[in-house]
């Protein structure tokens, strides 16, 4: 059961890190949602969300490996896509790139709720 809860977490975390290559600035963040990034202070603010994004993801890594971790994990893991995916859902229309993150969120939610129940029931 525990290298199940890991394997999930695993997958939760390596898509939560994917968007750290946005820290390197405005083109990879351009890259990776589809939008035209081209005023500074919003490159801080969406770099600064990469750094956000690298630290969950390292969370939800380290949380395979060190069981102590993963309630934590979980519940930024969850709150995170859900986040997003609410956010996603009552916008009336987005982007090709930002589908992509959608569907990616869609993986990540389904890897995080069975690791969480398979995480509650060991307890």
């Amino acid at each position: 059961m525990s290298k199940l809860i890991a394997f999930f977490l695993l997958v939760a975390g390596v898509i939560h890190l994917l968007p750290v290559v946005g820290v390197l600035g405005g083109e990879r963040l351009n890259a990776l949602y589809g939008i035209a990034l081209d005023e500074p202070n919003l490159q801080i603010l969406m770099r600064h969300r990469a750094v956000l994004f690298g630290l969950l993801g390292a969370l939800l890594v380290a949380a395979a490996f060190v069981p102590a971790l993963r309630s934590a994990a979980l519940t930024g893991g969850l709150i995170s896509v859900l986040a997003f995916l609410l956010l996603a859902w009552s916008a009336p229309v987005y982007n090709e790139a930002l589908r992509r993150v959608v569907i990616a969120d869609w993986i990540a939610l389904a890897c995080l709720i069975p690791a969480l129940l398979l995480h509650l029931r060991s307890h």
